[in-house]
This record gives structure tokens, sequence and C-alpha cells, in this order.
């Protein structure tokens, strides 16, 4: 992928390197915690604490004859631990140290992942500032509505960011969970308070009821919920694709020296970015679908989960953070042509205007459907180079209802730009005070 949009940190994070330490972090909290409690010697955990390391190379070796990856990496621990390794992985399972170390990687990897969301966010409140009184058509179904401003288009995209960043936090927070309950999670080989202590030393919450895994809603819940980030970056994308269609031109994605759109059409200036923010939305719901798919385990535990999740969490928080960049470098080097949005709004014929029209007349006293009925008919009618404004004013039915002034006041826009004006810092306040609630 590209450099400016990769994020290698995030890589790093799901690293099989990383993987490891992870679980030799729960394996030396828990023998800390045994170590307290007495159930193991406090040389044991000093020498375990001192010594854990372990080999990529070496682990895989191991597990070649033992085709068990834990064991493999216990046996790795244990054998540069010496005497005293015999105390790593002590009245634990596998999905103990997996299920809490993976807790771990996720939560790591989630710090990174906001980090994203706020840059975009940052992205979106500059591009909004610049454009409040940017004025544009609102359309509804593709076709003409009334105005709007291209800002106020923006605050509801950065509305949608701050509601997925709370349910982002929401979800992490639900699996900040250490399970250290043994086979089956009856705790038959572990006290409960082994659990709770190497908890409250890893900033995790004890399983409520684990069987011998952590419960895979949770993990459900946080990819649906990365799944509505790219819901939401697409729904972005797909406005912005539109609005740089050629026959609309009121956006274009910033186009670097040297850049090329086509092999063949020297012209072309594509909306790229969007469109692969669009695909690659399409892989977190796939990614999404796969979490619930994975709930359903046989009894108290299988491992149909282990190799879906040994890939769609990767991926899902690779993905995420990747499109959430690209977004926010779109975004920031967006060209937006206040003309050509000017233009649009007239090539309407003045049709945008025409729900004040209908309130006008209604407001002069004729009956709603009598008031729809007339405008429908003059918009219906509006042949080639025509304005509403101006058929109104020859209408021998309805021109009578309007004044000069009238019609100045409703075709100007100038209601709708103070109106959206007082609409849009008001939004800003309501935007701002929810942003803080995460």
């Amino acid at each position: 992928m590209i450099d400016r949009y990769s994020r290698p940190e995030m890589s790093v994070l799901w690293s099989v390197e990383n993987k490891f330490s992870k679980m030799l972090q729960v394996e030396i909290a828990v023998a800390k915690a045994q170590s307290e409690l007495g159930i193991i010697p406090r040389k044991a955990y000093r020498s375990i604490a001192r010594k854990s390391k372990f080999s990529v190379k070496r682990i895989l070796e191991i597990e070649a004859v033992t085709k068990h990856d834990v064991i493999a990496f216990v046996s790795n621990v244990a054998e540069n631990v010496g005497k005293d390794g015999k105390y790593i992985h002590y009245g634990m399972t596998s999905s103990d140290v997996l299920d809490t170390a993976f807790s771990l990687q996720i939560q790591e990897a989630g710090l990174v992942l906001l980090a994203s969301v706020d840059r975009l966010k940052k992205s979106l409140q500059n591009k909004i500032a610049k454009n409040e009184e940017t004025l544009c058509a609102g359309r509804t179904h593709g076709m003409y509505a009334e105005p709007t401003s291209f800002g106020m288009k923006l605050m509801g995209f950065l509305a949608e960011t701050i509601r997925n960043e709370r349910r982002i936090v929401d979800a992490l927070e639900d699996l900040r969970i250490c399970k250290l309950s043994g086979a089956v999670g009856t705790y038959s080989s572990q006290e409960p308070i082994v659990e709770k202590k190497v908890s409250d030393y890893l900033n995790l919450k004890p399983e409520w009821v684990a069987t011998q895994v952590v419960p895979r809603d949770r993990h459900a819940n946080l990819l649906n919920q990365i799944s509505l980030v790219g819901a939401g970056l697409e729904r972005l994308a797909v406005e912005l694709r539109h609005l740089q269609r050629s026959e609309v031109g009121e956006v274009t994605e910033g186009f670097s020296k040297g850049q090329k759109g086509s092999s063949a059409m020297p012209h072309k200036k594509n909306p790229i970015s969007a469109e692969n923010i669009s695909g690659l939305s399409r892989l977190l719901r796939a990614y999404a679908l796969s979490g619930m798919e994975n709930i359903p385990l046989w009894h108290e535990r299988d491992i149909s989960h282990s190799s879906v999740e040994r890939v769609v969490f990767p991926d899902s928080f690779i993905i995420a953070d990747y499109a959430l960049n690209r977004m926010a470098v779109l975004i920031d080097g967006l060209e937006v042509n206040a003309k050509r949005m000017l233009d649009n709004i007239e090539q309407a014929q003045g049709q945008l205007y025409s729900s004040h029209v209908l309130l006008h007349l209604v407001k002069k006293g004729l009956s709603r459907e009598v008031a729809y009925a007339h405008v429908q008919r003059l918009c219906h009618s509006l042949g080639f180079g025509e304005h509403l404004k101006y058929k109104i004013n020859e209408d021998e039915v309805i021109s009578a209802y309007f004044t000069k002034k009238d019609l100045e006041d409703i075709f100007s826009g100038k209601k709708h730009r103070d109106t959206l004006l007082k609409v849009i810092k008001k939004q800003k306040k309501v935007l701002q005070h929810e942003d803080k609630r995460k």
C-alpha cells in the first residue's frame, strides 16, 4: 500500500512477535499473582520475570513436532528460564493465555485505530470551517432538492464519525477481558483470585462467565463496529465520487504533480481514493459476518474460530486504519469548486426554492393542496433556459400572490444561507459536546 496512507505500527501490533510478546506478558503476570498467593515459590517468579524470553524460530521448530503453538511457546520459554520453567503456564489451559493475550493485542491496536479516527475528525472539521457558507445543491434520489452548504453536508459525516468512534471505544471496553478459568471455565486448576489479580496487573476485567474461551459475541461486536466505521467511510466516499462526476464537477480529489489518471486518456482525474475506500469497506463488512459466525462454538469450546480470527482481526484493524488515513488525506487535499456549485444551483432553474414558494402561497391563504398543484405545474412545465422565478411572475393565476420583493427574498438564497449558518453554529456545539462524551 502507498506509504503516505500506511500505518506500519498497526502491522507490527499484529505480527507474530507481538502475539508471543503479549502471551509472555500474561504468563509472567500469572506467575507473579501465583507467587504472591503462595501457589509457586517467590524465587521461581523472580527467575521467570528475569529469564523469560522466546524465539519465533525455536517456537516454530518445536511446533513442527508438537503441532500445538501454545505448547511450543511454553516449552521455548521454559527452556530459557531453566529449572523454574516448570512453573510457566502453571494451572492454565491454552485459551487462558491466548484469549487474555488477544485482549491485550486488541487494546493496543485499538489505540492506534482511535488515533486515526481522530485524524479524520480533524480533517473534516478543518474542511467544514472553510466551507460553512459555500452554498451547493442538496440532492435526494440523486436529484436537485434544496440548497445547503458544503460545510453542512460534511457535518453529517463528522457526526457519524463521532458516533462510530464512540462505538469503537465501547466495543474495546467490552473486550478488555482476562480469562484464566482453565479447562471448560470451572477454575478447577486455578482459583478466581488469580484471575482477579492478573486482571488488575494488565488493566483488564475478569470474564463474567467463561466456557473455555472468552465468548465470541464480544469479538463479533467489535468487528461489527469496525465494519460500521467502514460503512461510514464508504458513505462519504460515495458522496465525493458523485460530486466529482464530470457533469457535476463540484469537488476534485487532490492531483499531485506527475500523477496520471488514465493510460489512454490524458484528461482524466479519477476519484481513485474514494473508490479504493468503497472497496475496502466491503471487506470490513465481510469480516463482521465472519465474526458473527464465530459465536456458536461447540459446547465449552472448539477452535473453528481460531483460523478465522487470525485473518479477520489483523485485516480489519489494518484495513480500517488504512482507510481512515486515506480518507483524511483525501479530505485535506479535496478541491472544492464553489463556482461550479453555484452554477449547478442556477442550472436547477430555481426549483431548489419550490418549497419556499409553496409555503408563501399557503401563508397568503391558499390551501396546501391547491398551492402544491400550482407550484408543481410551473416546475414541470419549465423549458430550457426558463426559471421558476420568472415563470411565477408571468403566471396569471399565482403572480398576484407575490411582490417583486417576495420573489427576490425567496430566490436570493439569503434565507437558506442565514438559516444554515445558525444551524451550523448550533450543531457545532452539539458535536463538540458529543465528542467530549466518549
